[in-house]
């Protein structure tokens, strides 16, 4: 029976963001990398670019000398966030959740203020720039889960950098094909530039 207890007690750990779980991340990942953040940062946990082993990233021509890399419990740490936007895709309204793009940014040792572009690179190669600014301002969040199951490769995930287009002056009047060009379904790697 205390076993049993035990396991129910880490299983409600993993599903909700108690406040000291709420942390920024301070290691290593120790899962598989997800997600890459590079350029301006103040944190790394990670070394330079390798050419023979980091494929995809060469592929798409990026650089480093340091990076901080997330694994899902890094994400997951950090406070969640959910938006509910009309998705160009089937035209429905859908929930999205995790946290916000300016989190994980800052979980990189970005500073909240700072005057930065956050190119935002998708596994299919798709990248797009974006101000800190108004990454914050249109509370972009970095997707793991739609309608409460996780994002998966070969769809929208494992991680999608979106908005509640529905809710935002810049993009609720456009057709709803237009809302999304700032948000990468597949987002793997982000460059932090100095404005």
């Amino acid at each position: 029976m205390d076993r049993r207890r035990v396991l129910i007690a880490a299983a409600a750990g993993a599903c909700f963001p108690w406040p000291a779980r709420a942390a920024a991340p301070a290691r290593a990942a120790a899962g598989p990398g997800l997600l890459t953040v590079a350029g301006a940062i103040g944190r790394s946990n990670r070394g330079p670019l390798d050419p023979a082993l980091d494929q995809l990233m060469v592929k798409h021509n990026t650089r480093f000398d340091k990076a901080w890399v997330f694994d899902a419990a890094m994400l997951a740490a950090l406070p969640a966030v959910a938006i509910e936007p009309t998705l160009e895709y089937d035209s429905k309204p859908h929930k999205l959740s995790r946290p916000l793009l300016g989190a994980v940014v800052g979980a990189a040792g970005v500073a909240a203020n700072a005057p930065v572009t956050l190119t935002l690179r998708a596994l299919d190669g798709y990248g797009v720039g974006v101000s800190l600014a108004d990454a914050q301002r249109y509370r972009m969040i970095v997707a793991t889960t739609l309608d409460g199951a996780p994002l998966g490769i070969g769809g929208l995930g494992p991680l999608w950098a979106v908005y509640d287009a529905d809710r935002l002056a810049d993009f609720k009047d456009k057709p709803i094909k237009q809302r999304f060009a700032l948000c990468p379904w597949g987002l793997y790697f982000i460059e932090v530039k100095a404005a």
